[in-house]
C-alpha cells in the first residue's frame, strides 16, 4: 500500500500542480471541468447508479452543467450561496447521522445534494483563477486545507482522545479540529505577514481563515458521512493507494465555495 501511494503521489503531485498553477483560460476551465466529472463519476455511486453508462452520464452532466454556468456570471454568487446554505445543512446532517439519511430524499436526494457539492466547487476555483493573483489566492486556500489536515493528524494522535462524530468518522477527535485549526491559522498569519497585509486586516483576515477552514471539515465529514451509509471505505480506486478524486478534495469541496464567496462579498483582494 505504501508502495502505491508513494507512486501516485509521484505522477499525481506534478500533474495537478501544473494544472491547478500552470494552465490558464480555456485550458484551466477543461482541467476544472475534468476534475468534476471524475468527482461526479464517483459520486453516482453514492448515489445509488448501478451501471457504468448511468454513472458516465452523471459525471457528463456535471461537467456540461458547471461549463454552462461558468458562462453565466450573472448567477455565480448566487451558487456560491447556495452552496453556503448547502454546507451550514451538512453540519446537522452529519451531527445527526444516522438519523438524518430520512431527511435526504433517497437517491434521487443523493443526486442533486452531488450537483450542490461538486458544482459551486468547481465554480470556485473557476472564481478564483479569475480574481487578481487567482494561482496565490488558490494556493492560500489549498495550504489551509492541507495545514488542517496535518495538524489534526499530529494533533489528533497526541490528544485525540474525545472523538468529534464516531457514528461518521470514528478517527477524527476534538483535539485534532483545534489542531488543524491552530496550524491552519498559523499558516494565515505567515501569509499575511509574507504578503504585507496591513495589521488593522490581520483579525478579519484569521477569522476568515477559521471560517473557511471549519467549513473544510465539515466537507470531509460529509464525504465520510455519504460513504458511510453506502458501508464503502474510499468514493473509488482512481488513484490506487489514496482511493479516489473525492477522497483527496473533500474538504475543498467545501473550503473552496466559502473562500470565494467570502472575497466576492468582502472585496478583499492582496496586496
Amino acid at each position: 500500500m505504501l508502495k502505491q501511494r508513494i507512486i501516485t503521489a509521484l505522477w499525481l503531485a506534478p500533474l495537478a500542480l501544473m494544472g491547478f498553477f500552470a494552465l490558464q483560460g480555456a485550458a484551466f476551465t477543461a482541467f476544472i471541468g475534468l476534475i468534476v466529472a471524475l468527482a461526479g463519476w464517483e459520486w453516482a455511486r453514492l448515489a445509488g447508479y448501478d451501471t457504468q453508462a448511468q454513472r458516465v452520464a452523471y459525471a457528463a452532466f456535471v461537467a456540461v452543467t458547471l461549463l454552462l454556468l461558468n458562462a453565466t456570471d450573472a448567477l455565480l454568487v448566487p451558487l456560491l450561496y447556495l452552496a453556503g446554505l448547502w454546507w451550514l445543512t451538512a453540519i446537522a446532517m452529519v451531527i445527526s447521522f444516522p438519523n438524518s439519511i430520512a431527511f435526504w430524499g433517497g437517491n434521487l436526494g443523493k443526486r442533486v445534494i452531488g450537483l450542490i457539492i461538486i458544482i459551486p466547487a468547481g465554480l470556485g476555483l473557476l472564481v478564483l483563477k479569475n480574481l487578481p493573483q487567482g494561482n496565490l489566492l488558490i494556493l492560500s486556500v489549498m495550504l489551509l486545507v492541507w495545514g488542517a489536515d496535518i495538524g489534526a493528524y499530529f494533533f489528533g494522535r497526541a490528544f485525540g482522545k474525545r472523538k468529534m462524530v464516531p457514528r461518521v468518522s470514528p478517527g477524527k477527535s476534538w483535539a485534532g479540529l483545534l489542531g488543524g485549526l491552530f496550524t491552519s491559522l498559523c499558516i494565515a498569519a505567515a501569509l499575511a505577514v509574507y504578503l504585507h497585509v496591513p495589521s488593522a486586516q490581520m483579525p478579519w483576515l484569521l477569522v476568515a481563515a477559521a471560517v473557511v477552514v471549519l467549513f473544510s471539515v465539515v466537507g470531509d465529514l460529509t464525504e465520510s458521512m455519504f460513504k458511510r451509509q453506502m458501508g464503502i471505505k474510499d468514493s473509488s480506486q482512481l488513484l490506487p493507494g489514496h482511493g479516489g478524486v473525492l477522497d483527496r478534495i473533500d474538504s475543498l469541496t467545501a473550503a473552496v465555495p466559502v473562500f470565494a464567496l467570502l472575497l466576492l462579498v468582502t472585496g478583499w483582494t492582496l496586496p
